[in-house]
């Protein structure tokens, strides 16, 4: 029995944690071979390789730092080697977001934001583009975030990257689309994942009062756009934006 996926391959970046890992599971379910990308917990990143082979995925341990043209350089290599050529690209790589006033970030806080939201997905695209436009089949499906639609403070150089990102996906989506390449957005909310382990229960509990759909959101209901905007029927679907957090922004 065919899946939607079948005879794809999928790069999700940062996916041995988080959204990330989610995201890679449910594409794979879905047909698609998904290396395990991961920069810097090997122990981690092989227990994860296993619950991918698990479920039947076809996968291959890569690490590399996605912010860098050689680590997208090495991801794509050891893809293609093991997997086949990339087609579907989900940049997801993040790093720590502290809330802060602007005056306690420095301009290289600022630029490690830019390095994860705007610098990777650029050099994962520019990689990844040629071989999608000779297929005239792509998928770029940026995990940008509601924090840009709330203007959420204090967090500026996260809100401000993630803006750009969204920028950046919009005009990508037109200049791409005649050559059958899609590139939409998903944006969660705050989905508790292990990094948001330690953080306060009564900014968890502030959070959790204004979600109108009355739950928290999951990495599955997240996994389940990316994988809605990477199926053949989200084809006509472009530099659209969807937030996945349970009504609190209405577009």
């Amino acid at each position: 029995m065919s899946r939607p996926l079948d005879n794809h391959v999928a790069l999700v970046t940062g996916n041995s944690t988080g959204l990330g890992k989610a995201i890679g599971l449910t594409l794979g379910k879905a047909g698609a071979k998904v290396p395990v990308n991961y920069f810097n917990n090997t122990q981690r990143a092989e227990r994860v390789l296993a619950e991918y082979q698990s479920a039947g995925i076809d996968t291959v341990l890569v690490q590399s730092d996605v912010t860098t043209a050689d680590g997208v350089d090495k991801l794509f290599a050891v893809a293609e080697a093991e997997l086949g050529v990339p087609d579907i690209l989900v940049p997801n790589a993040t790093c720590a977001q502290p809330l802060g006033p602007i005056e306690e970030y420095d301009w290289d806080f600022y630029q490690s934001m830019i390095d994860f939201f705007l610098k990777s997905p650029y050099l994962l695209a520019r990689r990844g583009l040629p071989a999608m436009k000779q297929q005239r089949w792509g998928r770029i499906i940026n995990i940008v975030s509601e924090v840009f639609h709330r203007s959420v403070a204090p967090f500026s150089a996260y809100v401000a990257a993630k803006g750009a990102q969204i920028g950046w996906s919009r005009s990508m989506a037109s200049e791409l689309a005649p050559h059958g390449i899609t590139v939409n957005m998903v944006a969660p909310g705050w989905v508790p994942v292990e990094r948001h382990e330690n953080d306060p229960q009564e900014m968890k509990d502030a959070y959790r009062a204004i979600i109108p759909a009355d739950r928290w959101g999951t990495p599955a209901d997240v996994a389940d756009a990316v994988l809605y905007f990477a199926r053949d029927e989200a084809s006509f679907i472009i530099g659209q934006t969807v937030c996945v957090n349970g009504g609190i922004t209405p577009n």
